[in-house]
């Protein structure tokens, strides 16, 4: 969305999302209102410095183009396990590059404001909270669905984080008492039985071959049994997740997010059925169980929040 012509004039925040793909970042007003966009490739194989670089360029091309007094603040949403208090990245897969660096401290040193750091299924979840799926609630739990799965638990409009900052690691639940093991070094977590590496892992396991998995939903649309076996198995393991979480919180709104909703209508059925099998919360209230509104804008959404919501 263009900005409009008195977008100087309108306080606004600058929300940053660092992906395992794409660096993408916004200046978004308090209304909600995109008023201008960046968006490049990350270049891990370049280093750190390379992708500081970059996160400043973004960050401060914006604020140029809007001014620097009616800047609310910046907020970043990064993959990864983050220690809070210090502002440091202590485990990401996706950007190993930047563990354990001070990362916050660093790019407010270089733009010469403060930063708050946050993790990106976190701010996922606050941008749904605020301009998404959960505007009508103040308490959500949010799962993500993708190569693996992550979390965001929102109560009384604000992130959980926990003792240590690390509430909301919702992907490493386990469901199927010993199952596949993970690399967190738990076995059946739900990431490991729900995700879409779980997804291909079981189509291959079955034979249909290394596939995608949207590969996959495209036989199960087209009706082939194996494939569709593969969205049960999910949407059960999905569903005894869901089961846990809503007896745990007892909150209004569940939210599913991630590429992975694309196969929404395969393996909701067998998700709803599970869960409400093991809640007697879900199967007598209204509590809600949606797909998320926001897609990859969530995360802008939220990281841009941040400085509103402290």
């Amino acid at each position: 969305m263009p900005a409009s012509p008195t977008a100087n004039n309108l306080e606004y925040a600058i929300g940053l999302d660092l992906g395992g793909t794409n660096l993408r970042a916004a200046a978004i007003d308090r209304s909600g209102t995109i008023l201008g966009r960046t968006s490049g490739k990350t270049q891990y194989h370049e280093g750190r410095e390379a992708i500081m670089s970059d996160m400043v360029s973004s960050i401060s091309h914006l604020r140029d183009q809007f001014g620097v007094e009616n800047l609310a603040g910046i907020g970043i949403g990064v993959p990864g396990f983050i220690s809070l208090k210090e502002g440091i990245i202590r485990n990401s897969n996706n950007i190993s590059t930047l563990e354990n660096f001070p990362i916050r401290d660093e790019l407010s040193a270089r733009l010469k404001t403060q930063v708050i750091l946050e993790n990106d299924a976190n701010a996922a979840a606050l941008g749904e909270k605020w301009m998404g799926a959960g505007r009508d609630v103040e308490d959500l739990v949010m799962l993500t669905l993708g190569t693996g799965i992550g979390g965001g638990i929102i109560s009384n409009g604000r992130v959980v984080h926990g003792a240590h900052g690390m509430a909301g690691e919702l992907g490493h639940i386990s469901v199927v008492p010993n199952g596949n093991p993970c690399a967190c070094g738990n076995r059946g977590c739900v990431e490991k039985h729900a995700s879409a590496t779980a997804i291909t892992g079981m189509a291959r396991m079955i034979g249909l071959g290394d596939l995608t998995s949207s590969e996959v939903y495209e036989l199960a649309a087209a009706g082939n049994e194996r494939a569709l076996m593969v969205f049960h198995t999910m949407g059960e393991s999905l569903g005894s997740l869901l089961g846990i979480l809503v007896n745990v919180f007892n909150f209004p709104l569940f939210l599913i997010a991630g590429g992975v909703i694309a196969g929404w209508d395969m393996f909701e059925p067998a998700m709803m059925a599970e869960a409400k099998r093991r809640s007697f919360t879900l199967r007598t209230t209204d509590t809600r169980v949606e797909r998320a509104q926001l897609g990859n804008l969530a995360g802008l959404y939220g990281a841009a929040y941040l400085p509103w919501c402290q």
